[in-house]
C-alpha cells in the first residue's frame, strides 16, 4: 500500500547520530531529525555545549543523548561509534557535520591549518561513515549519510574571503558524496550531501563582522541569511523514506547565492 505524505516523513523507531551537533546547523538538524520521531545522539568536543544542546532537544520533546568525541581524532571517531552502538543499537541516519575553517591568502596559508582543515572536513567523514557502515548498516542493506558540504565547495569565493582550505575540502566532501552513494547504493546506503550558504554561527561569525550581515544577505535573491529553520525540511527528507530514490545528490540551501555566483 502507498503510504501517506506524513508516514513517508516518520522517523519513529530510527536513531541518527549528529557530529558537530551541539550548536548552530548541526542542532537544527537534530531538531528535524528528532521532531520527526528519531532518537538523536549529538557529538562533539565539548561536554558542557553537549548538555546544553541536549537538555534543548529534550525540552522539545526530543529523545536525545550526547557523547563527546573530537573527530580530527581517529580514536575518538571509533570511541563515538562503539558508545553509539551500545548504547542505542544500530545507527540509521547519519550526519556528518562536525568542520573546522581557516582564513589566510593561499600564498601564506600555513600548511599544518590545511591539514587540519582537511582532517577534520574529509577524513573524519570518511572513516565515521566507514566504521558506522561496516558496523551498522550494510548488513542490514539501509542507512542514511547525509554530509555537510557548503556552496564554498562550489567555486571561489568574494574577493576578501581568503578560504582557499575550506573550500576545497567543501568542493572534496561533494564529490566523496557521490563516489560513496555510487559504491554504496548496492547495500542500499543513500549518501546525499547538503551546501548551506551564510548562516549566522560561530564558524562564521568572522565573516560576518569582516563583511556585514546586511551586505552578504544582500547578494542572496532572496535577500537574507540562513536561519533556525532553513536546513529542517531537506535534511529530513534526506534521512526519511521521502527521499528514499535520491542518492549522490547535493542541493544548495542560500537564498539563491550560488545561482548568481555560477555554482
Amino acid at each position: 500500500m502507498t503510504r501517506t505524505i506524513h508516514q513517508l516523513f516518520d522517523l519513529k523507531g530510527k536513531t541518527a547520530l549528529i557530529t558537530g551537533g551541539s550548536r548552530g546547523l548541526g542542532l537544527q538538524m537534530a531538531h528535524a531529525l528528532g521532531e520527526a520521531g528519531a532518537r538523536v545522539v549529538v557529538s562533539s568536543r565539548k561536554a558542557e555545549d553537549l548538555e546544553a544542546a541536549t537538555a534543548e532537544l529534550q525540552a522539545a520533546g526530543i529523545d536525545a543523548r550526547w557523547i563527546a568525541a573530537d573527530c580530527s581524532k581517529e580514536e575518538d571517531i571509533h570511541r563515538l561509534a562503539d558508545e553509539s552502538l551500545q548504547r542505542l543499537g544500530d545507527i540509521d541516519i547519519l550526519i556528518n557535520n562536525a568542520g573546522a575553517a581557516w582564513g589566510a591568502p593561499a600564498e601564506d596559508h600555513p600548511v599544518d591549518a590545511w591539514d587540519k582543515v582537511m582532517n577534520l572536513n574529509v577524513r573524519s567523514y570518511f572513516i565515521l561513515s566507514q566504521v558506522v557502515a561496516k558496523r551498522s548498516m550494510i548488513a542490514r542493506k539501509t542507512g542514511s549519510i547525509i554530509n555537510t558540504a557548503s556552496i564554498a565547495g562550489l567555486g571561489g569565493n568574494p574577493r576578501d574571503m581568503k578560504t582557499i582550505a575550506y573550500n576545497t575540502s567543501k568542493g572534496a566532501v561533494i564529490n566523496f558524496t557521490r563516489a560513496l552513494a555510487a559504491e554504496w547504493g548496492a547495500h542500499g546506503i543513500r549518501v546525499n550531501a547538503i551546501c548551506p550558504g551564510f548562516f549566522p554561527s560561530k564558524m562564521t561569525m568572522g565573516t560576518l563582522k569582516a563583511m556585514g550581515e546586511e551586505r552578504l544577505a544582500a547578494h542572496a535573491p532572496l535577500g537574507r541569511l540562513g536561519d533556525d529553520e532553513d536546513l529542517k525540511g531537506l535534511t529530513l527528507l534526506y534521512a526519511s523514506d521521502a527521499g528514499k530514490h535520491i542518492t549522490g545528490q547535493w542541493l544548495a540551501v542560500d537564498g539563491g547565492v550560488s545561482i548568481i555566483t555560477g555554482g
